[in-house]
C-alpha cells in the first residue's frame, strides 16, 4: 500500500496526504512504511509472526487463533487473540475445516431404548458425572476398522476407546470397560450417566446388562443430532485429521495412528471450553482446586 501511495504522486502528482485519506491510513503511517519500518514495534511483530507460523505448523494446521494465542501466553507473551488472527491472515494460514462424517448408527430395538437422563443439559463441571459414547469407521485399505469412544464431559477427555473389525455391542463394552478402569473401577464411577445414540450396540441386551452390573446409568434420545454432538464432533475431528495426514493400508497402521492421536489429544489439545487447557491439564487443575 505504501508503494501504491508513492506511485500516485510520481505518476499523477497526487499528494501523499490526499492518497492516504481514501485508503484509511495516516501520512505518518505512510512515511514509516515507505522505506520499511525499523521500529522496535515492527521488529516485535515480525518476530511474533514467525512464532505464530511455527506454532501453526507444529500443530499441523489444526489450531486457529484462540489456541495459538493460549500457547503464546503460556510462553510468557502478552498478545491479543485479534493480533494472532491478523498474523495468521497475513500469512494465509487457515485452520482446516472439518468434514461431515458418515454415520454408522443402526437403530436398536424400541423396547430396549434408554430414557433421556440428560434433558439437553449437556454441560458438566465435575468428572465422572456425564459420559458420552459413539462409534465411527476408520478408512483403511484392507477392510473395515471401527472405533468406539467414551468422552468425559467434565474435562472433554477420552477416557475409554476400543478398536475392532465389528461395530457391535462387544466393541462398545470394551470402550466402556476401559473408561471404568481408567477412572479407578466401578465404585469410583457408580451412577455416572452414559449418554449415547440409540444404536443397536447400545440397546443390545448384553450391553445393557453390563451397564446395570457396573452401576452405569444409560441415557439416550431418538431423532436429534444435537444430543450427542460433543462426541460426534470429536470423532469428526479425528477422522478428518487422520485422513489428511495419512492413508492407511493396514489395520495395524491405523491402530497405531489412532492411539497416538488420542494420546496427543488428551495431553496437548487446547479447548476454549476448558480455559485453553488440554483435557488432562484441566483434570489436574480440578484436582488441585479440590485439594
Amino acid at each position: 500500500m505504501a508503494a501504491f501511495i508513492a506511485a500516485q504522486r510520481e505518476a499523477h502528482g497526487i499528494p501523499h496526504a490526499t492518497a492516504c485519506r481514501p485508503l484509511g491510513v495516516s501520512p505518518a503511517w505512510f512515511y514509516k512504511w515507505r522505506h520499511g519500518d525499523a521500529s522496535a514495534q515492527h521488529t516485535r511483530r515480525a518476530r511474533r509472526g514467525i512464532e505464530v507460523a511455527r506454532l501453526f505448523a507444529a500443530h499441523q494446521g489444526r489450531y486457529g487463533a484462540p489456541p495459538i494465542t493460549a500457547d503464546l501466553r503460556a510462553a510468557g507473551e502478552r498478545v491479543s487473540e485479534n493480533t494472532v488472527a491478523a498474523l495468521l491472515a497475513e500469512q494465509g494460514l487457515v485452520a482446516r475445516p472439518k468434514r461431515r462424517r458418515k454415520s454408522t448408527t443402526r437403530p436398536g430395538r424400541r423396547d430396549r431404548r434408554a430414557p433421556d437422563l440428560i434433558g439437553r443439559d449437556f454441560a458438566a463441571d465435575q468428572l465422572n458425572c456425564k459420559w458420552y459414547g459413539d462409534g465411527t469407521e476408520i478408512a483403511i485399505g484392507e477392510g473395515k476398522l471401527y472405533l468406539d469412544s467414551v468422552l468425559d464431559m467434565g474435562s472433554r477427555r477420552i477416557v475409554g476407546f476400543a478398536l475392532g473389525e465389528h461395530h457391535d455391542a462387544a466393541l462398545a463394552y470394551a470402550a466402556l470397560a476401559m473408561a471404568i478402569a481408567v477412572r479407578g473401577g466401578a465404585e469410583a464411577v457408580a451412577g455416572v450417566i452414559f449418554h449415547t445414540d440409540q444404536g443397536s450396540e447400545y440397546t443390545a441386551g448384553a450391553f445393557q446388562a453390563a451397564c446395570t452390573r457396573l452401576g452405569v446409568r444409560q441415557s439416550g434420545r431418538v431423532g436429534s443430532a444435537l444430543d450427542n454432538a460433543v462426541i460426534e464432533s470429536w470423532h469428526s475431528t479425528l477422522e478428518f485429521e487422520l485422513r489428511r495426514d495419512a492413508r492407511f493400508a493396514t489395520r495395524a497402521q491405523a491402530r497405531r495412528a489412532v492411539v497416538d492421536w488420542i494420546e496427543t489429544y488428551n495431553h496437548d489439545r487446547r479447548h476454549s471450553a476448558l480455559g485453553m487447557r488440554s483435557p488432562i491439564a484441566h483434570e489436574q487443575a480440578l484436582l488441585e482446586q479440590a485439594a
